[in-house]
């Protein structure tokens, strides 16, 4: 048998983001936490990937947004 306490509680969706909750916001990253040990050309990169995700609020992206942002770093096939 549900408790009440567990049928009124309100539903927390981690995936908004709130500022005024005063918790530190970090994201996760898909391919590490840190640039240091990847070459100039790889760290735009990891950056425009990072960026990308964080204004279209996505953890994962596809394969199609990937080539999207590779795209808009100025590759040309």
């Amino acid at each position: 048998m549900t408790s009440l306490k567990a049928i009124d509680a309100p539903f927390l969706d981690r995936r908004s983001y709130d500022p005024g909750v005063g918790r530190p916001v970090q994201e996760r990253r898909q391919f590490a936490n840190t640039y240091e040990e990847l070459s100039p050309e790889a760290r735009d990169l990891a950056t425009a990937i990072d960026e990308y995700k964080l204004v279209h609020r996505r953890r994962f992206i596809t394969y199609e947004e990937m080539l999207s942002v590779v795209k808009s770093l100025g590759y040309a096939k």
